[in-house]
């Protein structure tokens, strides 16, 4: 597999755009005004404790409180019959040192925790542990048995903390590790110092996109990182020089006049992963709805006939949206529940392979994923880890007509509502006449195809109707004014 890493600077904002066989599978946007804040380490104060959701309250500087579960603050002292209870580890008032575990989403304050880690090329640093772990993607037990080795002969300089050894590290040699624990050292030294800081600050911020894919997005299946800005470029290889060599000859500064994401066919998928529709090449499609409580993924067989029978058109189609399914869900950052609806299949061997490749393409997803088995509706149930927010939440905002709903009400519920509102505001004030107020196409219903009704309702009330257009009125916006 081939693997390219388009990255897209404006002043504005930062896009990483990831190519495996030249279709783009990930998209990252980091934007000036909003950088999300997961990896940044914050002295925060307890402003609130919850003994009843086992939670407090912490601010951190941030519009909206951040939220800390008992299960993520470090150090609770139990054991493992022992239960503790916030109340007797945290008090309001009281400062401390968190991290965040995932950014705001939608009306939700951010997570946090007191377990810190820091990342760096090959390891991650655990202050608040003391056990050493392997990256499971690191599956050669003689690699896994080496490398921690390597950690345990560099105990003097470990200091009572843990470490994880990343994938990255799977081809590192002893001084590359060792260098890697000096820098977290110093790095931890810095941020432990907080005695001059005010609560509420940052301590330490995590690298920018561009940097961050330098540490953590990069491995063997990569060809090149191509960079439109040459500043960036240079400032990509200084870094890469100093901390990751190997990843210095693959850096490279695109100079070309289009732009790169329009080069490469990003910006039209862009626009696709904001669709509801995802077309499929056999004829097929899937319809994606995302709602504040879960994803459901609908497959259709559409144009796709086959060319046997019923039951294996349709098993063709689920293999073929198993595939466009895990690319989606990557593509577009979806998380929390996911309900796959396939097409109902008879053949339990087929429903097999299915599952089978559904699980195979979320193999090379970053987030963790956990599949249950079909239901006895014929329903898939996933759950995808969430950290940031979906394509969508971050490109588009709620329709200021519909309200997020998808629909409005058509012209003719707007017209009989305002009907009603005649006859209500008739009865209830002495009017000598009435002036409506509405949108374009709500009127022209009204004096043209409820014409008739409308005679009907002038007769009735004994009053006369006049009528308005306000082009800045939404169809379902509508104001009915005594004159």
């Amino acid at each position: 597999m081939s693997k390219e890493i388009l990255i897209n600077i404006t002043p504005q904002e930062t896009r990483v755009a990831i190519l495996e066989n030249g279709m783009l599978h990930d998209l990252y946007i980091e934007r000036s005004r909003n950088r999300g804040l997961v990896g940044n380490v914050y002295k925060g104060k307890v402003v609130r404790v919850l003994p009843g959701m086992e939670a407090a309250f912490v601010e951190i500087g941030l519009e909206k409180a951040a939220f800390l579960h008992i299960s993520d603050v470090a150090n609770t002292g139990k054991t493992c019959n022992e239960t503790v209870h916030i109340g007797q580890v945290l008090r309001e008032g009281q400062e401390i040192l968190v991290q965040v575990l995932k950014d705001q989403l939608g009306t939700k304050g951010a997570r946090l925790t007191t377990n810190i880690t820091i990342p760096s090329r090959c390891l991650v640093f655990m202050p608040n542990a003391d056990n050493i772990g392997v990256s499971s993607r690191i599956e050669n037990e003689e690699d896994r048995i080496r490398l921690k080795n390597i950690l345990i002969e560099q105990e003097s300089r470990i200091k009572d903390a843990g470490y994880i050894i990343r994938t990255a590290a799977e081809v590192a040699d002893e001084e590359a590790i060792a260098s890697d624990i000096k820098y977290l050292n110093r790095l931890w030294e810095n941020i432990n110092n907080t005695s001059v800081v005010e609560a509420g600050n940052v301590v330490h911020k995590d690298l920018p996109l561009y940097l961050r894919v330098l540490r953590d997005m990069v491995d063997e299946d990569l060809d090149v990182i191509r960079v439109d800005s040459r500043e960036t470029c240079n400032t990509m290889c200084e870094f890469a020089n100093k901390y990751v060599p190997e990843v210095a000859a693959f850096i490279e500064h695109y100079p070309g006049e289009r732009p790169i994401f329009d080069l490469h066919g990003v910006e039209d998928e862009i626009h696709k992963g904001l669709e509801r529709k995802v077309q499929l090449k056999s004829g097929g499609y899937l319809i994606i709805d995302q709602t504040e409580a879960m994803t459901t993924i609908d497959v259709n067989t559409g144009a796709f006939v086959g060319s046997r029978n019923l039951e294996e058109t349709i098993f063709k189609t689920n293999l073929e949206a198993a595939q466009a399914i895990a690319r989606q869900l990557r593509l577009r950052n979806l998380g929390g529940i996911v309900i796959l609806d396939f097409i109902d299949m008879t053949i339990e061997e087929h429903k097999r392979q299915v599952m089978r490749a559904l699980e195979k393409a979320l193999e090379k997803d970053h987030a963790r994923t956990s599949i249950s088995e079909v239901s006895s509706l014929g329903l898939v149930e996933m759950t995808r880890k969430r950290t940031r927010e979906s394509l969508e939440h971050v490109l588009c905002g709620t329709c200021p007509t519909c309200g997020g709903r998808g629909t409005i009400k058509t012209a003719e519920t707007v017209c009989y509502e305002i009907f009603r509102e005649i006859l209500r505001e008739a009865r209830q004030f002495d009017a000598r006449e009435l002036l409506v107020l509405a949108a374009q196409d709500v009127i022209d219903l009204m004096i043209d195809e409820e014409s008739s009704s409308l005679a009907e309702l002038e007769d009735f009330i004994g009053i006369p109707i006049k009528f308005q257009v306000e082009a800045l009125f939404t169809q379902e916006q509508y104001d009915v004014v005594i004159l």
